[in-house]
């Protein structure tokens, strides 16, 4: 049984970087510290080939990438694609992951559906065809609307685990129908859970200019992570691997975070980057 542990993103988390090199060679410092990462620069565009190639080039060979779906996969820019447009969309993304999946380095694909992504016949059947079109690639799906769970709850986990789809378990505010509860079941052999923070005063816009750095201000305390560590025990008797990642970043606060539940769960990674990192080891 593996514990995965990780962050969103390897740019923002200035605690993890010591010195000039490792500000140089962020990712490569990072995976000295953690085994898995969340890639979010996939979600505002797809990125090259190229971009991937040097990921995967330096981290280790035991690590492991959540690539986050393209935006317009998703619908969180509201433009309208047509069948063909959207097949075409996730034909090029696939395409970009292919030195990932290669190397043998893709955890799974994170699909974050936006707020408005209600329980609708169209919104089933988008996910029906984002599965089929994504073939055996693994992926997960993290809803943003709790009209999936509000009644609908065991039939919604009963519709991804047929289709042979994680689902992601969020910890965040409770912040009204764009927020969505804890359930802790899984659906696949794998869990996703993502940390978001509980900050439910700054979680839905309210007009801020500043709203997605408020979003995921927050820092949990060692009794919330306690908490989890009984359930991610209870988690672990049902699937194979459990992948967490903190996105509570707006304060810095993830990788703490992260490095406190490796101490409450009593995990020692092996095959990380070595901490001292070598220069010729990156040329």
């Amino acid at each position: 049984m593996t514990i995965l542990i990780g962050l969103t993103g390897w740019g923002d988390h200035h605690s993890l970087y010591d010195n000039a090199k490792d500000r140089q060679y962020k990712l490569t410092a990072y995976s000295s510290h953690f085994p898995v990462v969340e890639v979010d620069s996939s979600f505002y565009a797809i990125q090259s080939t190229e971009n991937y190639q040097k990921w995967v080039s330096e981290t280790p060979d035991a690590f492991s990438f959540v690539i986050k779906a393209y935006q317009s996969l998703t619908g969180h820019d509201r433009k309208y694609l047509t069948n063909r447009e959207a097949k075409e969309l996730v034909d090029a993304f696939i395409s970009s992951i292919q030195p990932v999946i290669q190397a043998n380095k893709l955890n799974t694909v994170l699909f974050q559906f936006p707020p408005w992504f209600d329980i609708k016949q169209r919104n089933i059947n988008k996910i029906k065809k984002i599965k089929q079109w994504m073939g055996d690639i693994p992926i997960a799906i993290e809803f943003r609307n709790r009209t999936w769970f509000e009644g609908h709850q065991q039939e919604t986990l009963a519709f991804l685990k047929d289709l042979g789809i994680t689902h992601v378990i969020c910890d965040e505010p409770q912040a009204g129908k764009g927020s969505v509860p804890t359930v802790l079941e899984t659906t696949s052999d794998r869990v996703l859970i993502r940390f978001h923070g509980r900050n439910i005063h700054g979680w839905n816009n309210h007009g801020q200019e500043n709203w997605r750095e408020v979003r995921f201000l927050y820092r949990y305390n060692q009794t919330e992570l306690q908490e989890w560590v009984k359930r991610i025990h209870t988690l672990q008797k049902q699937a194979k691997e459990i992948t967490i990642l903190f996105n509570n970043n707006s304060g810095g606060d993830a990788a703490d975070n992260a490095k406190q539940l490796l101490e409450l769960l009593d995990i020692t990674y092996q095959g990380l980057h070595p901490k001292q990192i070598d220069f010729f080891d990156l040329m």
